[in-house]
């Protein structure tokens, strides 16, 4: 049976998807039920509650324990976000924005530092972070790949060591199966802990990769069916039941190095592009295409740190989501904040069908009528794609008035709609929420500042109706209550309305996007409540007659809270509050709470400096480095005639920087060497001949055509200067950078092309070379392999905590004396800070220069590589340092590694940390494990498995850090 393509909404990715239901001990029901589940209330929230679940569906919705649930999942990369405290922050936060769902890519990469090992611990705790969603909540929709080409990642996703194993990425060969069979059995042995369908947690559905050969997809099935994974698949074709999968809400997009997407000015740019009216606008679309289950992509995006991203993506994956990168709430959230609370608390939403349509006098709107065959509500979603605002009357629809749609702008409109225990004849507000609180009902509508909101309501006999502040305007006419309210005059506008056709009686809300963005619903086993005024609220507990409440304060604010019967008294993260009681039926804090004090950072001073690249130093000792005489490559790309295989992969070395060194006798006669080497968007290769500098060469910077190439290939030209054209033995030294490997996207096997230095050719001569090459040393066991690469400082551990740079020079910054150096250079400094224990503050790093400087910056703190600052091409300038790895009440390290082509002066300018939020109230944070030097006495932990650091010319001695003799001078850039 083949069900609807309009059924389910993307859960990932732009293909079409499907959803196999699997029945593995009668858990999951198949797509059909014996009976039609009426309309009625969602299923409750969540949890590890060691019961049995049933999860089916109908055309409709997802169906649970025999209930309809509309899933509104929120995308999370928990990868990009190295600090497990700060996932349940985020967690909390999605959740009081009306998310009932997350969706979890997991990153095969990210876990996988070779063959057959894969790594849960510490940052990669997946089984931490799925008990953590429990906790919260929330239902998971996993998707563990194996090739995740929506999630912007290095390769898709896919272990850089896969590229020179035997079998081609994503297809059929039994050699790449049984790589993803082993991937799969390692995530699923920790899914199948957490399965909704048994109790043991919250994952809800779990999607199958979506690999252009349906053989692969069905072998995914099958092994993941194997495994005892009993929640329904999502998946594309096959033989088994499926569901059709449109695409994704998109709260934004990735932003590529030179700021191709957002124009160069950076994610507030794509963030106003993308903003909430295109939010409203995809998901009310969705719905009225009756659409199910829905994915907020991103809803937080994080940041790609070391070698993470893809191709297309700079550091920052901020992605102008509702949560930002500093994991603050954007104005943005306010359309999914208001749809989620609407979906959860009005149960017609979960079954509709479309309802007869009708003419539209005004063509700039589109009306897309739908209906409830249960309970006979009707709902409007009307859009404006015009550039201009629109009023209109909308006939024969149900909605008496003219209603105004902003340019651009989508509403959702209701009439016939029981709420409580009234009914709404039409209102022009969009409804956000419907609640029974204490002894009466509550509703709250939602819309632009600047619009006035109208609603009926159908009353038989007149209602006692009051005006709580003075913006509402009612009045009663034939069996109709009136309401007509400006939006965004100060804070909610309230109207209360008792008696006539109910004993009970109900409170109208009417707020501005700004205003919803402070209303909070909280379901308790005491009963619902609703809290307005903090900037977040995230748990609330009743015990006895007192209502605890934990949350955030960013700006001084009131606090109302309409709670469940019994409560007199009310503390905060703790506090007691002195409230009295409202003419609502509420409890009002007497005063205002404060806000959150600013917090006072260092500047960073103290620098310390030290040249490096001793590699390039003809008398370097590289005998323990590997020697690069293969003849033969394990990966896909073919070997260049007549030279060895140079390719970084080919050797162990998949992420960062690789050095090679070669040695030929005789230059006399050699002209100019060109250097053919390939890498992602961004690459670059310098090189030295005898120590000298002969230049850089830079991969074309991306324009909006190329941004999604992902693979780039090039050849350096470099002349020999004559005095370097002598007899005897000379020593070629390069240095690559290949930034991130492609993924699948780019073009079959993209992942698996060979990276690195492909060959090289002389003119004039041709020297027998022997070459040898070395990259990142072994991986550091807690930081994982995608921290480091092969630059000289991070083999001897100069990014780490506690090295000894006590004979580094002194500088300041921005550095007095020019410098034109050809190389790595690095510096390093130490702050404290000391940030109140219940304060949350979101420090970032930030760096400028005179924009015609080429150089880039590899950030690390306490060890951690943060991500890369491109100078000359950017867009980014500030860089989140996430708390945990950020030791907000201790000593912190900063080392910076510059690498300059040195045709201009290079960098680092202005280094200073800013503040980027704070608010009272967040989570705990745990400090994330950072291990210092292992010669440290400091070293905190464990010391990094760094491997043997190579052995240079002389120990620990790359030349004097200022030497302007020392391998690096300025050179050209490769032509």
């Amino acid at each position: 049976m083949e069900l609807s393509r309009r059924t389910f909404t993307a859960l990932a990715g732009t293909a079409a998807l499907g959803l196999a239901l699997a029945g593995s001990g009668g858990a999951a029901t198949g797509p059909r039920t014996a009976r039609v589940v009426p309309t009625g209330p969602p299923p409750a929230a969540p949890g590890a509650d060691g019961r049995r679940h049933r999860v089916g569906h109908d055309r409709y919705s997802l169906l649970v324990d025999g209930r309809r649930l509309v899933l509104w999942s929120a995308e999370v990369h928990y990868f990009r976000l190295p600090s497990p405290s700060l996932w349940r922050d985020v967690l909390q936060k999605l959740r009081a924005l009306g998310h009932n769902a997350v969706t979890v890519p997991v990153a095969w990469n990210h876990h996988s530092p070779a063959p057959g090992v894969h790594d849960f611990t510490g940052v990669r705790d997946l089984d931490l972070f799925l008990r953590t969603a429990a906790e919260e909540r929330l239902y998971v929709v996993l998707r563990p790949g194996p090739y995740l080409g929506t999630a912007d990642l290095d390769g898709g996703g896919l272990p850089g060591w896969l590229s020179v194993e035997a079998g081609r990425a994503r297809s059929a060969d039994p050699a790449y199966l049984r790589h993803a069979d082993e991937w799969l059995s390692a995530v699923d042995a920790i899914a199948v802990r957490h399965l909704y369908t048994a109790g043991g947690g919250t994952v809800l559905l779990y999607e199958v990769e979506d690999a252009a050969d349906e053989a692969v997809r069905e072998h995914l099935a099958r092994k993941v069916l194997g495994d005892r994974i009993d929640v329904p698949l999502l998946r594309r074709g096959g033989g088994l039941e499926r569901l059709w999968v449109p695409q994704a809400v998109e709260t934004g997009r990735p932003d590529a190095w030179g700021g191709v997407t957002s124009g160069g000015r950076g994610y507030a740019q794509v963030s106003a592009e993308r903003d909430a009216r295109e939010v409203r606008r995809t998901a009310l679309t969705h719905l009225a295409d009756g659409v199910g289950v829905h994915n907020v992509r991103m809803g937080f995006g994080g940041t790609s740190w070391g070698w993470l991203p893809g191709p297309g993506v700079c550091t920052s994956y901020d992605y102008g989501a509702p949560l930002d990168e500093a994991r603050r709430i954007t104005p943005k959230a306010a359309a999914g904040h208001q749809l989620g609370h609407l979906l959860r608390t009005v149960p017609d939403l979960a079954r509709l069908g479309p309802a007869r349509q009708v003419p539209v006098r005004d063509e700039r709107l589109t009306v897309r009528r739908l209906s409830n065959p249960d309970t006979g509500a009707e709902f409007c979603v009307v859009r404006n794609d015009s550039g201009e605002q629109v009023t209109a009357e909308l006939p024969d629809t149900g909605i008496e008035v003219p209603v105004t749609v902003a340019a651009g702008d989508t509403k959702l409109l209701a009439s016939g709609l029981k709420i409580g225990h009234r009914k709404v004849a039409y209102t022009t507000a969009q409804p956000m929420m419907s609640l029974s609180v204490g002894r009466q009902d509550i509703a709250v509508f939602a819309g632009r500042k600047g619009e006035t909101a109208q609603l009926a309501l159908d009353c038989e006999t007149m209602p006692t109706t009051t005006r709580m502040d003075p913006e509402p305007a009612w009045s009663f006419h034939r069996g109709r209550l009136n309401v007509v309210v400006p939006l965004g005059v100060g804070g909610p506008s309230r109207v209360l309305v008792e008696g006539g056709d109910s004993d009970t009686p109900m409170l109208l809300l009417f707020a501005d996007d700004a205003t919803a963005l402070r209303l909070w619903p909280r379901e308790t086993p005491s009963g619902s409540l609703l809290v307005y005024g903090p900037a977040l609220l995230r748990e609330a507990t009743v015990r006895g007659s007192t209502l605890h409440l934990t949350g955030d304060v960013v700006g001084e604010t009131g606090l109302e809270v309409w709670a469940p019967r019994g409560v007199t008294a009310v503390t905060w993260n703790g506090q007691p509050l002195r409230t009295r009681p409202g003419r609502t039926g509420s409890l009002v804090l007497e005063g205002l709470m404060p806000a959150a004090p600013k917090v006072s950072l260092p500047a960073l001073d103290r620098w310390r400096r030290r040249a490096e690249n001793p590699e390039a130093r003809p008398d370097f000792d590289d005998s323990d480095w590997p020697t690069a005489d293969r003849t033969s490559s394990r990966g896909s790309t073919p070997v260049p005639e007549g030279g060895p295989v140079l390719f970084a992969d080919d050797y162990g070395f998949h992420y960062g920087d690789v050095w090679y060194r070669g040695r030929f006798e005789d230059a006399g006669a050699v002209e100019s060497v060109a250097l053919s080497y390939a890498g992602g968007t961004q690459g670059l290769l310098m090189a030295w001949l005898d120590g000298e500098p002969l230049g850089t060469h830079r991969m074309p910077e991306p324009d909006g055509k190329s941004a999604d190439r992902g693979h780039w290939t090039a050849t350096a030209r470099f002349e020999v200067p004559g005095r370097l054209r002598t007899p005897g033995t000379h020593v070629l030294s390069v240095l690559v950078r290949p930034m991130q490997r492609a993924g699948e996207e780019a073009a079959e096997g993209a992942s698996g092309a060979a990276r690195g230095l492909m060959s090289v050719e002389f003119e004039g001569a041709s020297p027998s070379v022997s070459w040898r090459i070395q990259g990142a040393a072994k991986p550091d066991r807690v930081r994982g392999p995608l921290n480091n690469g092969g630059l000289y400082g991070e083999r001897r551990g100069w990014h780490l905590p506690g090295h000894d740079d006590g004979d580094w020079k002194p500088v300041k910054l921005p550095r007095e004396q020019e410098d034109r150096r050809q190389g790595v250079t690095w510096y390093r400094t130490e702050f404290r800070l000391s940030v109140p224990k219940d304060l949350d503050a979101s420090v970032g790093l930030v760096l400028n220069d005179d924009p015609k400087r080429a150089y880039r910056v590899q950030v690390f703190l306490n060890g951690w590589n943060l991500g890369q600052y491109i100078n000359d091409v950017g867009p980014q300038h500030t860089f989140v340092l996430p708390n945990g790895i950020l030791r907000t009440r201790g000593s912190n390290t900063l080392a910076l590694a510059v690498l300059a082509d040195g045709t201009t002066p290079a960098g680092p300018g202005e280094v200073r940390l800013t503040l980027l939020g704070t608010a009272t109230g967040g989570v705990p944070v745990k400090a994330v494990d950072s291990p210092g030097s292992p010669d440290s006495p400091a070293s905190s932990g464990s010391p990094a498995s760094s491997g043997s650091p190579d052995s240079p010319g002389s120990p620990d001695s790359p030349g004097s850090p200022d030497s302007p003799g020392s391998p690096g001078s300025p050179g050209s850039r490769g032509r």
